[in-house]
């Protein structure tokens, strides 16, 4: 279900059958048994690029720069990120909740049109479970800057954030959410169909969010992080550069 899960991860969740079977590992020693294994999960490098910032429409300000993530639905980062089918790419539209890690919304569409990823962000609204001031905060992409998209945050008392020197540091949490359904998830593979990856893609989400463990919330999934506000996530390091303060997004060439 999670066959490319990393390995700090995979520790803590097998720890317990490790101790039922009497089996004496720790998390260096799986290290080092699937490292001698070549069962290590490499990083892949992409460079497509999905955002096109070089249009009329308005961008806002960054909101989020300054502040410290403290709770659910208090900031949400949306992305853009391309899945290849068989006969070229699909995009998948995300929103996602800088707190808890939890994607709240999301829309595999052929098609990169505002009205695409305003469907992301409708399921997003659908899903919220709290309260109280709530910032959206996306790169400075079209879809985000169009009527149809703003119109719907403002119409919902979302206020709206928007990175300012198209650093992707200053997404860094919604550029994790895409590496890490793409690396663990195969996101990256060529899929036969859309259809099959629209299959793909919830299952998936779905995996993410209830069964996979997040070292930024303490190893908690998503969805049991996004049920409290007592945790205090794993913060950035200085080197954010803008980004919201939530967890480290320095990732080596082997995924742990």
């Amino acid at each position: 279900m999670m066959p490319r899960l990393g390995t700090r991860k995979l520790y803590f969740l097998l720890e317990e059958e490790f101790k039922k079977e009497g089996i004496k590992i720790g998390r260096d020693g799986l290290f080092t048994l699937l490292r001698e294994e070549c069962l290590l999960v490499l990083k892949k490098k992409r460079y497509t690029i999905t955002t096109n910032s070089k249009h009329w429409m308005r961008r806002y300000p960054n909101l989020i720069k300054d502040i410290i993530v403290e709770r659910p639905e208090q900031v949400w980062v949306a992305d853009i990120t391309y899945v290849p089918v068989a006969k070229g790419f699909n995009y998948l539209h995300i929103v996602t909740d800088a707190y808890s890690k939890k994607i709240m919304g999301f829309n595999l569409s052929p098609s990169l049109a505002a009205i695409e990823t305003k469907q992301a962000l409708d399921m997003a609204i659908k899903s919220r479970s709290y309260t109280g001031e709530l910032i959206h905060h996306s790169d400075r992409g079209l879809q985000y800057s169009s009527a149809v998209y703003t119109d719907c945050n403002k119409d919902n008392n979302i206020k709206i954030s928007m990175t300012e020197n198209g650093d992707p540091y200053e997404n860094a949490v919604a550029e994790r959410i895409n590496g890490i359904l793409k690396d663990e998830f195969g996101l990256d593979e060529v899929i036969p169909s859309a259809e099959i990856a629209e299959k793909l893609i919830k299952q998936s989400i779905d995996i993410y969010n209830t069964q996979r463990p997040h070292l930024s919330n303490s190893y908690r999934t998503p969805q049991e992080m996004h049920q409290q506000s007592a945790i205090k996530p794993k913060l950035w390091h200085k080197k954010n550069r803008g980004s919201v303060n939530t967890a480290p997004v320095f990732v080596p060439s082997i995924i742990n």
